[in-house]
């Protein structure tokens, strides 16, 4: 793994979080998308090397939905950028860690990704994303 590539937020309301964190950070948020296959909206800050990613849901069946149903709002995931997923992911599958996704898949800011199941993990949702090239 090469480096912690941001920290997922679980957030009711981007229009009430993204101004709450841009003075919080004191810098602007530089990116918003909607990941429809998640059912998220995100909104993206730079923190020196790594970034932020807020996530607010787009459909109560959303992952992110039933995260903030359960455990309010919060840090949701750790993603770490990896320079070839498909190996990363097999690597960890050989050391018993459970993937969520058999392939990658398309995630938000031009990546590739692959989450691991937090009970593998000490109950933290680790994500693994690559750069589309």
């Amino acid at each position: 793994m090469l480096k912690i590539e941001h920290l997922g937020i679980a957030v009711k309301e981007l229009s009430k979080s993204i101004p709450l964190f841009e003075q919080l950070l004191n810098s602007p948020c530089y990116k918003t998308e909607i990941v429809a296959s998640e059912g998220v909206s995100t909104a993206f800050f730079q923190t020196g090397e790594a970034k932020i990613e807020l996530l607010e849901a787009t459909a109560d069946t959303s992952p992110i939905s039933k995260f903030i149903a359960k455990k309010g709002e919060g840090i949701h995931h750790i993603a770490f950028e990896v320079e070839n997923i498909e190996a990363e992911m097999k690597r960890l599958q050989a050391l018993g860690f459970e993937l969520l996704n058999e392939t990658p898949k398309n995630g938000a800011d031009n990546k590739l990704v692959c989450f691991l199941h937090p009970k593998t993990t000490n109950g933290v949702l680790i994500e693994l994303c690559q750069e589309k090239k």
